[in-house]
């Protein structure tokens, strides 16, 4: 694809100017790292395109404080478009606390909930749903369910689904697929993830 031509362009009575606003499913997958930094970076450009963000980040602890929701919220604050975020509980067994146990479940399905609402009133026109393969691999979201409502969201609203081993279904369902592949991480030599890197 030199140069931003299509190999192919499908007879479907579109102009390219339609075809160039249809709404866009991406899903970054795979073991490597970047899928997440990947979706901000979507992010960030739908932000400077004018569109209102909703991110929705699954098995992330509220406490963890990532260098791309300063950012983010900083540029909603400063006017444009708005962006809005949302944590839906830590999910990750390691950083649990006797005395803290959460329903990650009934929050992962409460999350989907709220994102179900948005699709249907059109609240953004940019989703970020970080993390959200690993609800659905935990059966904790019925993936049959994900794919069909992002099949029939209303309007222009992309959508960019961020996580590791992401289903099948969700895979044929996407515009857009891309799988980060680790071939080395500064963990392999036992180096701790680093602010500014990492978060």
């Amino acid at each position: 694809m030199p140069r931003g031509k299509v190999d192919v362009v499908p007879d479907d009575g579109l102009t390219t100017r339609q075809r160039r606003r249809q709404a866009v499913l991406a899903v970054h997958t795979g073991h490597g790292k970047g899928k997440s930094t990947a979706a901000f970076g979507m992010a960030l450009r739908a932000w400077s395109a004018g569109w209102p963000i909703g991110v929705f980040q699954f098995v992330k602890s509220p406490k963890w404080r990532v260098g791309e929701e300063s950012a983010l919220k900083a540029l909603g604050a400063a006017g444009g478009a708005s962006v809005t975020w949302h944590k839906m509980g830590e999910g990750w067994s390691w950083i649990q606390r006797p005395g803290t146990e959460r329903d990650h479940a009934a929050e992962a399905a409460e999350g989907w909930a709220q994102i179900k609402r948005d699709l249907a009133a059109q609240t953004h026109t940019f989703y970020v749903l970080d993390e959200f393969t690993y609800p659905m691999r935990w059966g904790w979201v019925d993936v049959a369910d994900v794919v069909a409502t992002l099949a029939d969201r209303p309007g222009t609203q992309h959508v960019v689904i961020t996580g590791r081993d992401a289903h099948p279904d969700l895979v044929a369902a996407a515009d857009l697929v891309t799988e980060m592949t680790k071939v080395k991480h500064p963990m392999d030599a036992g180096r701790k993830g680093q602010q500014g890197i990492e978060w």
